[in-house]
């Protein structure tokens, strides 16, 4: 059986690693490098490093960043998000260290260019971010750019259904942040039931957790904020949940939260 995932999320705004709430309100962490360190210390299966100023500034992806994080010598694969305008983006993203990348502002704007990343750097490489919210029985796609609700295009779900993009992340945006808030009638409702979702937002309680994994279509949940308020977070999420579905725990528990060895 494919064992399925837990990630670990690092929020980066204005260069530094950031508490989200509802990405609304924020509290500084630090450095995202200590954070992204101990991640890979500490037995996460993934790391997602989502850099949130930057479409909004229609600025390119933080490259200096994934300059600094290439530094450190990460033996877990690491996703990238964050500015990805076009397809010179996105490769560059990839040639700077990262192992697979999202996209979110493209899927608005440009999905001929989200095909022609598929095409260049493989479906494997590429996640489609949908931050969702559930609104009186149905669900709605936000745009953070323009703080605006709509229906998930056709056309978005006919490349997600397709097989343009690996993974869909389904991101609980307004409940970001809120400790047992994830709507999971977001996946039991997403209109393609048979595509991988990683579920995010307000993940915090290991039996929803555990709940979450046992969807046939959910393939990975990511932590963000949670896995900043405990040493050794990841691995203790783990053994709570303590699902055979979920990698084992493996972690170094000789360094501390927020600060270098």
């Amino acid at each position: 059986m494919l064992k399925k995932r837990l990630i670990g999320v690092v929020t980066v705004k204005d260069g530094w690693a950031v508490q989200s709430f509802g990405y609304q309100h924020y509290l500084p962490l630090g450095k995202p490098e200590c954070l992204i360190e101990n991640l890979d210390r500490w037995g996460a299966d993934e790391i997602l490093v989502q850099v949130i100023d930057r479409s909004r500034r229609n600025s390119e992806p933080d490259f200096r960043l994934l300059e600094s994080i290439g530094k450190l010598g990460l033996a877990t694969p690491l996703i990238y998000a964050g500015g990805i305008r076009n397809v010179a983006d996105g490769i560059k993203v990839i040639k700077y260290g990262a192992d697979r990348l999202v996209v979110d502002a493209l899927l608005h704007d440009d999905l001929q260019a989200v095909q022609q990343l598929s095409e260049r750097l493989g479906a494997q490489a590429i996640i489609a971010s949908l931050p969702l919210a559930w609104q009186e029985g149905r669900i709605e796609w936000f745009d953070y750019r323009t703080q605006t609700k709509s229906v998930i295009s056709n056309q978005v779900l006919s490349i997600i259904s397709l097989g343009v993009v690996s993974e869909v992340f389904i991101s609980d945006f307004s409940h970001e942040g809120q400790a047992n808030g994830f709507e999971s009638n977001l996946v039991t409702n997403f209109p393609l039931q048979d595509v991988p979702i990683i579920a995010f937002g307000g993940l915090s309680d290991p039996t929803q957790m555990r709940n979450l994994l046992l969807q046939p279509n959910v393939v990975a949940i990511a932590v963000g904020n949670f896995l900043n308020y405990k040493e050794q977070a990841a691995q203790k999420y783990k053994q709570a949940i303590s699902s055979a579905q979920l990698r084992n725990p493996v972690y170094d528990s000789n360094h501390s939260l927020l600060t270098h060895a």
